[in-house]
């Protein structure tokens, strides 16, 4: 009998105790929701607070740039030439860009590096940078694409040291001569691609730049998700005007 009281001691225990690890664990998933919706909350916040932000001026003297340079509008893209985003956004997204606001002339295109990803992310923008320096806008933007088209597919190699010095001489004698490759090679070992660079990481902490690409139209970031929602920021843009 004593033996009996006793399973039926332990058992009442546990049932009264059922309740409590109910209500215990209850308390634990709503905590947890509520600690996963106020971080929401707060990225949405952040997400929203730059949408609304005020607006950066930039000086624009001394970048790369494509179309009419009395356009009311300005876009700048801040990209890195290791990251695949930039690349697939450099064909997938800038063709209609350019079709609907560079060639009509309402809209004129920046490029600023932000070389966040490897150092062959800071040697593939210096080098681009004298390349526009010594050898002009145009020689440049050919040299931007091309540089692009040459990101290997395989992302392993996204952090590696891919873009040597040799590299980029080499994707540079594709479309230049002799002579300017020289140039720009001379130039490069000078340095004189540090402190354009720096110029365009000014802007990359001022503006809070957080990923790449990141598009700015007029000073204020584009937060969107689809390119209608681009195209209607660079409308509103244009009727500020």
């Amino acid at each position: 009998m004593g033996k009996k009281n006793k399973q039926k001691s332990i058992i009442s225990k546990q049932s009264r105790s059922l309740p409590f690890q109910l209500i215990f664990w209850s308390i634990c998933i709503v905590a947890v929701g509520l600690v996963v919706f106020m971080v929401m909350s707060n990225n949405q916040t952040k997400k929203d607070e730059k949408a609304n932000a005020e607006t950066i001026t930039i000086d624009y003297d001394g970048q790369p740039d494509l179309g009419d340079s009395a356009a009311t509008v300005q876009i700048v893209e801040f990209g890195d030439y290791k990251c695949p985003y930039c690349k697939n956004f450099l064909t997938s997204f800038f063709p209609a860009i350019k079709s609907d606001f560079i060639d009509t002339n309402k809209a004129q295109f920046y490029f600023m590096n932000d070389d966040f990803i490897s150092i062959d992310s800071t040697r593939s923008a210096e080098f681009a940078e004298v390349v526009y320096k010594e050898l002009g806008n145009d020689m440049y933007w050919e040299f931007h694409k091309l540089l692009y088209s040459k990101q290997p597919e395989d992302q392993q190699y996204e952090r590696a040291d891919y873009f040597t010095e040799n590299f980029l001489i080499d994707t540079l004698k594709e479309i230049a001569s002799v002579e300017e490759v020289e140039i720009v090679t001379n130039s490069f070992h000078e340095g004189n691609g540090k402190e354009p660079l720096a110029v365009d990481k000014s802007y990359v902490e001022m503006l809070q730049v957080e990923s790449t690409p990141t598009l700015f139209v007029n000073g204020k970031q584009f937060t969107g998700n689809s390119y209608e929602e681009f195209v209607k920021m660079v409308e509103d843009a244009l009727k500020e005007q």
